[in-house]
């Protein structure tokens, strides 16, 4: 999953990206609301925890400017106005929830995890096919009974094929959701980590569409 975390707090925004990232998401960190502007400009995000109190572009500012351009990243204001007012304002604006600081960071996972599962239209907290199920929380995929072990890649990537279970990803959008700044992208590493899943899950769990990208099917 890639996250946008727009935060101007250096001390919270930084132990915020290496929480995320330990939970596995592909995060992307801007400390005011033009730079948080730009990046949505260029890149596409599954999950955006927006901060309201922001230099440059203020948070409701860039809410209302990316649900304009019709963007549908689920958006998780992330602030310390606390009044009825102010969190009817944000979810009016286009927000999905609304985290008031301080905060547990375990809440604010819990809270990103639901926002995936209703922006992808899935109701059951396990995401399952056939014999496989994937419990997000847990961070654990079994076949059948017996746990298999997967590295923080491949749990994402499965996890983010079952999300669209039924819709051809490319390569293009796999890298775009699971690589953040910074991090280096080998030219052959989706069909890398894909190998590997069927080597532990099975061949016919993933289908390749020659030129195009992968799918796993609908039962």
């Amino acid at each position: 999953m890639r996250l946008l975390l727009v935060e101007d707090d250096a001390l919270l925004g930084d132990g915020l990206r290496v929480g995320l990232r330990q939970a596995g998401y592909a995060v992307d960190w801007a400390q005011d609301g033009l730079a948080a502007k730009l990046s949505l400009q260029t890149e596409e995000y599954d999950l955006v925890v927006l901060d309201l109190g922001l230099p440059k572009v203020t948070g409701l500012e860039l809410l209302r400017w990316l649900r304009g351009q019709g963007k549908s990243a689920g958006i998780l204001i992330l602030t310390a106005r606390d009044t009825i007012p102010d969190r009817i304002t944000g979810l009016d604006a286009g927000a999905d929830d609304y985290l008031i600081k301080p905060f547990d960071l375990d809440e604010l996972i819990a809270r990103l995890r639901a926002l995936s599962r209703r922006n992808s239209g899935i109701v059951t907290p396990l995401l399952q096919h056939g014999a496989i199920t994937l419990d997000p929380a847990a961070h654990q995929v079994k076949n059948g009974s017996d746990l298999v072990d997967l590295s923080a890649r491949e749990f994402a990537l499965l996890h983010l094929l079952l999300l669209h279970m039924g819709r051809v990803q490319t390569r293009d959008q796999l890298e775009s959701h699971l690589y953040g700044w910074g991090e280096e992208v080998e030219s052959n590493s989706i069909e890398v980590h894909i190998h590997h899943l069927r080597k532990k899950l099975g061949n016919s769990l993933i289908r390749t569409l020659r030129g195009i990208g992968y799918v796993i099917d609908k039962p």
